[in-house]
């Protein structure tokens, strides 16, 4: 699977004038986002840019203090915004749509067949286009623009945006999956942790994989091989079927491809529903993740896997209605 490799935009943050809450905002929206936005910015993912502090955040958080050795309290104390470097008045920037936002949007059919024929899966809206820009969920969209119809924007409108600018690309040895958290560790050299990333689990848990794998390949913007053999709820497809490349791609713009037959780690179409819903047996992340981690790792790479018995058990207790 041949790509282009993906580029970076930078964005110049904005000044203090983009720090004031718009019309109605929660005042300590801000500072939420600048605590997702530094979390990222150091490697550990709080899931989408949304301005709530759920889970993911705390995870990212407690995974942050323990790489850095100050106390695991899951929250944004002295200390921790100290070493993140947490500034709520650099957390929000405008964007301007641009035609290159306009040309990745298109007809992002259903079907299987009709995806093959088409030369490039992009955006459905560009709404989805400037959220994945920004790292954020069309809510938090609107919400930063007084609650907005995205459904109209066009090229020319000016958008309040998470100023999530480049992130550094940490170098790292190894990856740890723990399936029960439903994370991606990343571990340098000396088994130190480097990043985190939350990524979405095989809906079969009898699929999960076990031991140890290695990274056999890692492909920018790839297409995807649809076999229906893989897909038995796919009717009236009979054949393997190319799928293009593109942002609405299966595997979105990555692909992380592992010594186990048919697993890989991989970016996603539908960002907003990582670690919410199962797929066939990879693990998705975002595309943001998925692209910053391809270029973490390298061919060779070892994976272990780690969590497996306790989701087993506890989808067995789940069966049994436990």
């Amino acid at each position: 699977m041949d790509g282009m490799r993906a580029t970076h935009c930078v964005f110049m943050l904005a000044a203090l004038s983009f720090a004031a809450p718009a019309r109605g905002e929660d005042e300590s929206l801000p500072l939420r986002l600048a605590w997702q936005i530094a979390l990222e910015r150091a490697g550990f993912s709080p899931g989408l840019i949304d301005g709530q502090l759920g889970p993911k955040t705390k995870l990212a958080t407690r995974e942050f203090q323990r790489a850095r050795g100050l106390p695991l309290t899951g929250v944004l104390d002295t200390a921790t915004s100290s070493a993140l470097q947490v500034d709520a008045t650099s957390a929000i920037t405008t964007y301007t749509v641009t035609p290159n936002d306009q040309a990745e949007v298109g007809h992002v059919p259903a079907q299987w067949l009709e995806k093959s024929r088409l030369p490039r899966l992009g955006y459905e809206s560009l709404a989805a286009a400037v959220a994945e820009k920004f790292h954020c969920t069309q809510g938090l969209l609107a919400r930063l623009n007084n609650a907005r119809d995205l459904g109209k924007l066009t090229v020319g409108a000016v958008l309040r945006v998470p100023a999530v600018g480049p992130v550094p690309h940490s170098a790292g040895s190894n990856l740890e999956i723990n399936l029960r958290e439903k994370v991606i560790r990343v571990l340098g050299s000396r088994g130190q942790l480097v990043a985190l990333f939350h990524c979405s689990i095989a809906k079969d848990k009898e699929r999960l994989p076990r031991g140890e794998a290695q990274v056999v390949v890692i492909t920018d913007d790839p297409s995807y091989t649809f076999d229906p053999a893989m897909w038995p709820e796919v009717r009236g497809v009979d054949k393997k079927l190319l799928i293009p490349p593109g942002p609405r791609n299966p595997v979105g713009r990555c692909w992380i491809g592992l010594s186990l037959p048919g697993y890989g780690i991989h970016g996603s179409p539908n960002p907003e529903l990582i670690g919410k819903t199962g797929s066939h047996g990879c693990f998705r992340l975002t595309n943001w993740d998925a692209q910053r981690l391809g270029k973490m790792i390298h061919t060779g790479a070892k994976v272990r896997f780690v969590g497996a018995e306790q989701v087993a058990s506890r989808a067995r207790g789940n069966h049994r209605g436990t």
